[in-house]
């Protein structure tokens, strides 16, 4: 028995044809689209180049495209929270490919094979000062020598990191990948000075000689909370609790540990007192729909032992005992008093209510303005004083990693724009490419590698890594998954539709032309191209 043969092609849809002939009333374009990955990184990576250069097996070209962009891959892919992967069209059809696990496989091969990026600076000559070495310090100093300037970083902690070390536990980024990614920019040129507060930023520009300055310390200064309590009850900040745990100090805080706060902070407080051989609870007034906490974190939490209490907010501690009063949520999901009160045991309290910036570095440039506790900035990345640039939790904006080391390269290529003299330009975006515009007739069932995590009665007994990592098998295998969206792979599928052959090819990494004066305006390329890099659109006679 013959097997029935399929043909995949799609026939146009003639009953949609705007008229074909001599003279056509639209024509196809040959363009290339924003893939939404890509316009959905704050980091500003090309995630769909160094896909395509993982898809083929060409890890170290994949991880010098991404190096372009992030110096930090072995980070980002562990602690980042992919909002790529929110965007990738690939979810209209099963799961978003799991790009950050790509990359982190990237990330950990470089440090494993010892690989530097590759660039060619000729050197400025100027130093450029930067105060902080959390993430947008980091990637600041990275791309800044990168461009030939010769960069010091300066920090009042002992260990460079910033936030990476003292806000995020090693069980989600382990402290020798850390070390590693940090140790390459010393092997850049990059100076990095410990144990040094800058308490006058003027001060220290002039007397460094510095020809601009970074600002971007993190957010270390925790919000406070009035919570009446006795004198002997124990309180602490979540900050200072994840810092004690990173500097080894031994906290006495009993057995029964409170959180009180439902973001990030307070799970990974909860989650690194859990394997200190606590029994924590976490506190929070809303419910976990409305917490600012990513949903993956809570279960995770949960998973571990942790108890959470939703819609309770503290009103006493006392006598080893908190007292929690009910909330319930309005129609806009704000939490509102009941007058219902219980008693909740606790030996201490963890305060994990946000963080705020220390600004007073600055004090002495009137010319800054603040705004909420943060500085103000222009589109440049510039303060009001001249030559001096903030970024990171120091200006508004959402507090994640990604977000901050986006703002380090970005104020980089401002910092050197202005040295030199001239306007930082960036050609306009291409418009995203939607999942509309894909023609995926060569849909294939291949599901997104599933996390291999440890269980958790594993996680709890130390600090080790949940989260494993992809096999050179699967990190091809998963970036084979990616569409493409709106870039052109040469698949020649335009090429063979084309009914009279208006298209022709122009040699490998060339793409293809288009022969307007034989296209009738059929769409059959359109029809077939799977990425959307062809598009029709309406012309007038005269220009046919």
């Amino acid at each position: 028995m013959k097997a029935k043969s399929v043909d995949l092609s799609s026939p146009p849809d003639l009953t949609l044809s705007h008229g074909t002939g001599a003279v056509a009333k639209r024509k196809p374009i040959y363009q290339s689209l924003l893939p939404p990955c890509n316009a959905a990184c704050p980091a500003g990576e090309n995630i769909q180049a160094w896909l395509s250069l993982a898809q083929q097996g060409d890890i170290q070209q994949a991880w010098q495209v991404l190096m372009n962009d992030n110096p930090f891959p072995a980070i980002h892919g562990r602690v980042c929270y992919h909002p790529c992967e929110a965007a990738c069209n690939r979810n209209e059809v099963d799961q978003a490919v799991s790009v950050h696990a790509i990359e982190r496989y990237l990330g950990d091969v470089a440090l494993a094979e010892g690989w530097l990026p590759e660039y060619n600076a000729t050197p400025s000559g100027k130093n450029i000062l930067i105060v902080g070495a959390g993430p947008s310090g980091l990637a600041a100093a990275y791309h800044l020598a990168r461009l030939g300037h010769s960069v010091e970083i300066r920090d009042a902690g002992n260990s460079a990191g910033g936030m990476l070390r003292f806000g995020i536990p090693a069980y989600r980024l382990p402290r020798n990948i850390l070390d590693g990614e940090i140790y390459r920019l010393l092997r850049m040129g990059v100076k990095i000075t410990l144990n040094h507060r800058v308490d006058d930023l003027k001060q220290e520009r002039e007397q460094g000689g510095f020809a601009a300055a970074f600002v971007a310390i993190g957010a270390h200064i925790s919000k406070k909370t009035e919570i009446p309590a006795q004198e002997a009850s124990k309180i602490i900040d979540a900050v200072s609790y994840l810092e004690a745990i990173e500097q080894g100090q031994k906290l006495n805080l009993g057995r029964r540990v409170a959180i009180y706060g439902g973001g990030n902070t307070a799970m990974d407080a909860a989650r690194s007192a859990k394997r200190l051989g606590a029994e924590p609870m976490i506190i929070y007034r809303r419910d976990m729909a409305n917490m600012p906490a990513h949903q993956f974190e809570a279960y995770e939490a949960l998973e571990e032992g942790v108890q959470i209490n939703w819609l309770r907010t503290i009103k006493d501690f006392s006598e080893q005992q908190l007292t929690v009063e009910l909330m319930e949520l309005d129609e806009q999901g704000y939490p509102q008093p009941t007058g219902k009160f219980e008693t909740l045991a606790a030996d201490s309290l963890i305060l994990a209510l946000g963080q705020n910036v220390d600004t007073r570095l600055l004090s002495q440039f009137e010319q800054i303005r603040y705004h909420d506790g943060v500085v103000e900035v222009n589109q440049h990345m510039m303060t009001g004083a001249e030559g001096i640039f903030a970024g990171g939790d120091m200006v508004p904006s959402l507090r994640t990693v990604t977000i901050a080391t986006g703002h380090g390269k970005k104020a980089a290529h401002c910092i050197d724009t202005w040295l030199q003299q001239t306007e930082l330009t960036t050609p306009p975006k291409a418009k995203i490419a939607t999942a509309e515009q894909l023609h995926l007739w060569y849909q294939t069932d291949a599901p997104v590698n599933p996390k291999n995590q440890l269980s958790p009665e594993q996680r709890v007994d130390d600090f080790s890594e949940v989260t494993q990592g992809l096999s050179a098998e699967q990190a091809q295998f998963e970036a084979q998954r990616c569409y493409s969206c709106g870039n052109c792979f040469e698949c020649d599928s335009c090429y063979g539709a084309c009914p009279q052959q208006a298209i022709s090819k122009q040699g490998e990494g060339q793409g293809y032309a288009i022969d307007y004066q034989r296209c009738t305006g059929c769409q059959a390329c359109v029809n077939q191209c799977p990425c959307g890099a062809m598009t029709m659109i309406d012309t007038e006679e005269e220009n046919q």
